[in-house]
């Protein structure tokens, strides 16, 4: 289809009631079934099966969930990753790597988001150890300490050395959240969305950073949403043309979601490459996002876009207003050649 690249996800999730609490027995501790590891096993298999479906420069989607109770209970109390969680995580990672592939870990839920990130700058800090990155997390615009969280990662990054990836996605948990986590109006969330993008694109660092370098970093910009698309690469293409520092960009959308500016990308990227070498073509990368599984594995990933896709209806008005109005501009063009 002309796309640059893919993005392949093992469905296998558990989502949460924010109001449950955490499985634990009258003292306080937590004991798991032979069942629960063998879940994170075969998770891990899953997961393993997907990479071996995509190529080099692809990226493999990870959803830590998919690991079950072993996974979510620590993430959720913010405890460090469990040593069974450890040896699965280093396996896909050192496999990702040995492919020549990159792996990002999708987003959660708020409850369980934070305990991601910690574990998402654990998980960076030991493999992203060259200039670029094997590993991305995600950051969700539409929370509303969603730059304080990419403030804290770049932060960390420059202290210590490691290369930065970054997926930035709007968000897609907004029917399990806690409202009050989330911006107020749509706005604020491209507002929020655009921040980052240029935080990252432009290089700037926190106020409690200023004194350090900015790390290595690359960003994906996962995004239906034209406008912040447009935006974020006017920027990137400004600094590369100015030749001044910047980071790698690269794209995608959700298979049969926004193919509109899925096409607009490719056509741009392939534009570029026939007026260059391939090696000095900076227009982004366009990418495809799929998702795999059985029928039960996949509801919960389904269910989220049919929510994200109520607004991809209503931004086919203004493609059907531009329609409209260019018949009419071709009518009334036609009668004027007649008159003529």
């Amino acid at each position: 289809m002309g796309y640059q690249g893919v993005i392949l996800g093992y469905s296998k999730e558990i989502v949460l009631n924010p109001n449950e609490k955490l499985a634990v027995d009258e003292t306080g501790s937590t004991h798991y079934s032979d069942r629960c590891y063998e879940a994170v096993e075969e998770w891990k298999q899953g997961t393993l099966e997907t990479l071996r479906m995509v190529g080099s420069g692809d990226f493999l989607a990870v959803k830590l969930t998919g690991a079950g109770p072993i996974a979510v209970d620590a993430m959720r109390a913010r405890w460090p990753m469990p040593e069974v969680m450890v040896k699965a995580v280093d396996e896909i990672c050192a496999a990702t790597k040995e492919q020549g592939s990159r792996l990002w870990l999708d987003a959660e839920q708020q409850i369980l988001q934070r305990g991601l990130d910690d574990w998402a700058i654990d998980i960076m800090r030991k493999h992203n150890c060259e200039n670029t990155p094997l590993i991305y997390n995600t950051i969700q615009g539409y929370l509303k300490e969603s730059k304080a969280n990419l403030d804290h990662h770049i932060t960390m990054a420059a202290q210590e050395g490691w290369s930065l990836g970054i997926k930035l996605v709007r968000g897609a948990y907004i029917e399990h959240e806690v409202r009050s986590l989330i911006h107020d109006t749509k706005e604020e969330t491209d507002q929020s969305y655009d921040l980052i993008a240029d935080t990252l694109i432009c290089q700037k660092l926190p106020e409690e950073a200023k004194h350090l370098q900015f790390p290595s970093a690359a960003l994906f910009l996962a995004t239906h949403n034209a406008a912040s698309a447009a935006n974020a690469i006017a920027t990137h293409q400004g600094l590369l043309h100015t030749k001044q520092p910047t980071i790698p960009l690269e794209c995608g959308q959700i298979q049969g979601m926004a193919d509109e500016l899925g096409c607009e990308l490719v056509h741009n990227y392939e534009q570029a490459l026939a007026r260059s070498s391939m090696f000095n073509v900076t227009v982004p990368k366009a990418f495809k996002c799929m998702a795999w599984g059985s029928v039960a594995e996949c509801m919960g990933y389904l269910h989220r876009r049919a929510i994200e896709n109520r607004g991809a209806v209503e931004r086919t008005h203004h493609m059907a207003d531009a329609l409209r109005k260019e018949v009419w501009r071709r009518i009334f063009a036609r009668i004027s050649v007649d008159k003529i």
